[in-house]
């Protein structure tokens, strides 16, 4: 196996992506990689957030119309980012999980549509296939569809390719997660998921573990991937999965420096 990662690292590359766009139906949409999980959609003067989490500051995060926050664990729901980011009377779109740090926020089941602050919003199940733990049960965390300049964003959170998330349609964008434990979502069931979805640009997200465990506990020592590979070369086995598809791969700026 690491072999075959490491000639797949030697055949593909790729361009790391700090804020880039896509374009709207009026204009620009503009998307801003934060970390981890964390991202931002500004469009026409409205400013989405997704799961904010205040580890490095926000100083590249803009004041929130909408909130949006897939589970309630630390690095997806930081109360204090939230608080920092939300304007006034904002919606914050929450899990159940998330009721007790935010108590006016949202609460959308899987499955559930509203539209909030205008914006189209689906709640989408987001949960483990392969038992163990770190367990995440169905039912407790969302990802999230949301329209936005006539685009459809997908953000996953922290979920397997479950068959909730096969039957999505029409996603323009869509943010996967992989390398989450026990081996789901390793670059190839990402791929695979990507290739179900068939949306035009496809970003992974929540791909290393081990840095989001050190931002919380500098003492942390990472035990790495499975097979000793590295997280650049889990990326490198997705371009390659991903070669000859027609879905554009974006890797954004998610992990900057933690010094």
């Amino acid at each position: 196996m690491r072999q075959l990662l490491l000639l797949v690292a030697s055949l593909t590359a790729w361009v790391p992506a700090a804020a880039d766009s896509i374009a709207g139906d009026q204009g620009s949409i503009e998307i801003t990689p934060l970390i981890h999980s964390s991202v931002q959609l500004q469009y026409q003067g409205t400013v989405v957030q997704i799961d904010p989490w205040n580890r490095l500051g926000l100083d590249n995060a803009q004041p929130a119309d909408l909130i949006l926050i897939t589970d309630n664990v630390g690095h997806h729901l930081d109360v204090g980012a939230v608080r920092k980011l939300r304007k006034p009377g904002a919606p914050v779109v929450i899990a159940a999980n998330g009721s007790r740090q935010i108590p006016d926020g949202l609460v959308m089941a899987n499955g559930e549509r509203e539209v909030i602050a205008g914006i189209p919003v689906a709640a989408v199940a987001a949960y483990d296939i392969i038992p163990g733990e770190p367990s995440h049960p169905r039912g407790e965390a969302n990802g999230y569809v949301l329209e936005l300049g006539g685009r459809r964003f997908y953000f996953a959170g922290v979920t397997e390719c479950v068959d909730e998330v096969k039957a999505l349609e029409n996603i323009d964008v869509a943010f996967l997660p992989m390398n989450i434990p026990l081996g789901r979502m390793t670059p190839a069931a990402t791929a695979e998921c990507a290739k179900i979805l068939d949306p035009e640009v496809v970003y992974p997200y929540h791909y290393d573990q081990d840095y989001a465990r050190r931002a919380l506990n500098p003492d942390y020592v990472a035990p790495g991937l499975p097979g000793g590979v590295t997280v650049d070369q889990t990326l490198q086995w997705l371009a390659a999965e991903l070669d000859g598809s027609g879905i554009e791969l974006r890797i954004g700026n998610f992990y900057p420096p933690l010094d």
